[in-house]
């Protein structure tokens, strides 16, 4: 496949054979890298403000509460669908077009809904409708790491990127939070408008113009489910999708609960949690070895949900904390060691839907397993629920172990057709 041209001293080369993982300064020595990093940074910070504008702009509008709060939510919504129907474009189309054009595409919807007297109904269509593109741009920048990042450098870049996500998640929050002071809701959606128009220039300028992968006959949608189908009927693919999605979205279904067991208090142990995935990913994605990460994927996902049966013990606020910090770091390190065999058994064609499907079962994952631990709190008690939760986590682990462990004769095995 054609590539990009990179300087060869630059390139981080693959490490696992001397099993030395890779470090961040050969990361970000790769050019390419540091353009995907800015860009993902200034595109969930910038989407963390859109959202909080389009809250606020719904709330002033309409003074509901309940609306406001969904206003917020639709910008996760659409995963499911764009997941199930439209991931093939990030094969079909060259990266960075794809990446470009979700920027521009963010920048007009910005400066939309920034239109006086634009209708609420109208502004929340927009919003939705442009989201259902949201898992390919997303599916586009993560299938193109590998060939940026080979061997065990693409699962420490995979690693910067999630903690690029949630620092700049919190970040995009404060941001967002003195941008609608300073400017209000209209002010922040057109300076968000312009950060994406210049996070466009970024990658046209940044990137190299490498082919898309695949070359399907078919329209999207058609495209879309013959390969989720394809993918999922091997069953290592299968494996590995669910090892990826079901013990992390129970770990979340467990942070959900936190309100309702902390009221005021849950702030602190929602940071505390963010704490303790920025500490796995570094632990594990940089002071591992890869095959020590591969190795350890079955006992950091149990490990994720043994902390959280602490609950049974209604602990108090530091307690509360102590628990979210293991059990984010083991919730959110153990998939590093999952990385490499993802990518091995994964057709190149349909490298991009793949990860795309990761993403879309993530967040769909993480709102369903939200879902039942309120539901649980509901039925019993915060406390329980969250227990429980830690229940689910290991037994979901335990019943995944073949996926989560490391088998060594695996890389002989046969790709998906």
């Amino acid at each position: 496949m054609a590539s990009t041209e990179k300087n060869p001293e630059k390139t981080p080369e693959t490490t696992s054979a001397a099993g030395r993982g890779a470090t961040y300064g050969e990361l970000f020595a790769v050019g390419e890298f540091r353009v995907l990093f800015g860009s993902f940074a200034l595109l969930v910070a910038g989407d963390q403000v859109k959202m909080l504008a389009l809250a606020a702009l719904v709330h002033e509008r309409t003074g509901s509460p309940g609306l406001s709060a969904a206003a917020y939510m639709l910008g996760f919504l659409p995963y499911i669908v764009g997941g199930t129907f439209l991931l093939s474009l990030a094969d079909r189309i060259r990266p960075r077009t794809l990446m470009i054009t979700g920027e521009l595409l963010r920048a007009a919807t910005c400066l939309l809904l920034a239109v006086p007297d634009f209708p609420v109904w109208a502004m929340l269509a927009l919003v939705l409708g442009t989201g259902l593109f949201s898992p390919v741009f997303g599916a586009a920048r993560t299938a193109l790491l590998p060939e940026l990042l080979p061997g065990d450098a693409f699962v420490l870049g995979r690693s910067v990127l999630t903690l690029t996500a949630a620092g700049a998640q919190v970040g995009g929050l404060a941001l967002g939070g003195g941008v609608l002071a300073a400017a209000g809701p209209g002010g922040a959606l057109v300076i968000t408008a312009g950060l994406s128009a210049g996070a466009a220039l970024v990658l046209r300028l940044g990137l190299g113009d490498i082919p898309a992968r695949g070359r399907g006959a078919g329209g999207a949608v058609r495209e879309t489910l013959r390969a989720n189908r394809d993918l999922l009927a091997d069953a290592r693919v299968r494996g590995l999708l669910l090892a990826q999605w079901l013990p992390v979205s129970f770990v979340t279904g467990a942070e959900a609960v936190f309100i309702p067991y902390l009221g005021a208090a849950a702030g602190i142990a929602l940071a505390a949690a963010s704490l303790g995935l920025a500490l796995g990913n570094v632990a594990v994605g940089r002071l591992v070895s890869p095959r020590g990460r591969e190795r350890l994927a079955l006992p950091l996902a149990v490990a994720a949900g043994v902390p959280l049966l602490g609950f049974v013990l209604r602990p108090g606020l530091a307690g509360t904390v102590a628990i979210a910090v293991l059990a984010a770091a083991a919730g959110g390190s153990y998939s590093l060691g999952l990385q490499r065999r993802f990518v091995d058994v994964t057709p190149e064609p349909v490298r991009g839907q793949a990860f795309g499907l990761v993403s879309a079962g993530m967040m769909t994952g993480q709102a369903a397993g939200a879902a039942l631990a309120g539901l649980a709190a509901e039925l019993t008690a915060p406390h329980s629920a969250m227990a429980l939760a830690g229940v689910a986590v290991i037994l979901g682990s335990l019943a995944l172990r073949r996926s989560l462990r490391w088998d060594p004769a695996e890389r002989d095995g046969t790709r998906v057709a």
